[in-house]
């Protein structure tokens, strides 16, 4: 395990504080000691992350990361989120992503909400006991959210909502659904037009009535099950539009939710750094214990190599991370560079995953180790929060005049 530790690569001077470190050094700790064991144990079957677990992700505030120490948060920024869910990623990348459920909704949109006891809904929040999900994706809509097509229409004092969404990963155990849906009909002349977020309460366990989830077969990102969902003429409060007291027109709707991502894009970088760590880690470790033609495969010159190519590809990755989470939070957000970070962060991580299954030979195409999960779950970080492709979009864009629309 001292080969592994002194992989924990110390924060660079210029972001350093005693407080990130004592940060990281408490998330990595726990990541071996408590989400490791439970992952290797749990994954290969397809099981849930225990209640017990999160409880203790909430006691130690990891769900209260971003959100502001008046609301009973630890008020930190995405520097210490970033640090945080590597470290719970290099475990159980389901781990690092639960932490998330904690910030579907930012704090002074909350409050807005006519639910009972807003303050201590959200101190609920920091401490992992009151979680959302996301509806955004849908089956001809998944990162081109100007292509969404569920409706939601005013009736009175009540939207109706009526269409299907993808990939709501937590909907069933969620407490509250942000959903992402159209107000005016699709324009294909404006379609970034109507475009609105809204807040669906509902109970852990269950789909309120108009509501139907079917769970998804998927390939990784187990821990925990991710939701087709149909909408049939649910209804909710006018007031459960998000961000109901300012006047949304335009593509107002459009662009929050875009904003929106940036900070998940920085947040999937950090798990797909976790990711291919632990990979390199895991295959530092083999490789020295792994004896082919009477010698230990690491003194094999390939072996050298590829290793190196995969630690300085997994450095260069937190050193983009690392910069634009720390201009985040000096009130910066890097929408350009943020794509980028997710983009390298997330290509590298499945190369960096592969080649340590190819060091692992045979035995890592087995789940006897969890090589194979890193491997899995990394394909996945160049898919969600916006594929690579809609990422080298977003940086061409903002680098070359946009090609016109065929």
């Amino acid at each position: 395990m001292s080969q592994v530790q002194d992989l924990l690569t110390p924060i660079p001077d210029a972001y350093y504080t005693d407080e990130r470190a004592a940060i990281q050094e408490m998330a990595r700790e726990f990541a071996l000691k408590e989400v490791l064991p439970i992952a290797n144990q749990l994954d290969p079957e397809k099981g849930e992350i225990p209640p017990a677990l999160r409880q203790k992700l909430g006691e130690l505030g990891f769900f209260g990361l971003l959100i502001p120490e008046k609301y009973g948060g630890l008020g930190l920024g995405v520097f210490e989120y970033c640090l945080v869910t590597e470290e719970l990623s290099r475990a159980w990348m389901s781990v690092a992503s639960i932490i998330a459920r904690a910030n579907m909704i930012g704090p002074e949109d909350f409050l807005e909400m006519p639910v009972d006891h807003p303050k201590e809904r959200l101190a609920q929040m920091a401490r992992g006991e009151f979680l959302g999900s996301y509806a955004m994706s849908e089956p001809g809509a998944g990162s081109d959210i100007a292509g969404i097509r569920c409706r939601a229409d005013l009736d009175g004092d009540e939207w109706v909502i009526n269409g299907q969404k993808m990939w709501a990963t937590f909907a069933l155990g969620s407490d509250f659904i942000v959903l992402v849906a159209r107000t005016e009909p699709y324009d294909a002349a404006n379609r970034h037009a109507g475009i609105r977020q809204f807040y669906i309460p509902k109970q852990p366990g269950s789909f309120p009535d108009g509501i139907e989830g079917t769970a998804m077969r998927k390939i990784g990102y187990h821990g925990w099950r991710t939701w087709e969902l149909s909408f049939d003429n649910y209804r909710i409060p006018k007031e459960y539009l998000i961000g109901h007291k300012r006047k949304l027109e335009g593509d107002d709707g459009f662009k929050r939710t875009a904003q929106f991502m940036a900070v998940p894009r920085v947040h999937t970088a950090a798990r797909a750094i976790g990711l291919a760590r632990g990979a390199l880690e895991d295959s530092l470790q083999y490789a020295q214990e792994r004896v082919q033609f009477e010698k230990r495969i690491s003194d094999f010159q390939y072996t050298r190599f590829r290793i190196a190519d995969m630690a300085t590809k997994v450095e260069a990755a937190r050193a983009l991370t690392y910069s634009v989470a720390n201009d985040a939070d000096q009130g910066v957000m890097r929408a350009r560079e943020a794509a980028m970070a997710k983009l390298f962060a997330s290509e590298i991580a499945e190369e960096v995953t592969s080649n340590a299954l190819q060091i692992y030979g045979g035995a890592g195409y087995t789940t006897e180790y969890p090589i194979e999960r890193y491997w899995r779950d990394a394909r996945l970080t160049k898919i969600f929060e916006g594929t690579s492709e809609i990422q080298m979009k977003i940086i061409s864009d903002s680098l070359l005049p946009r090609a016109p629309r065929s």
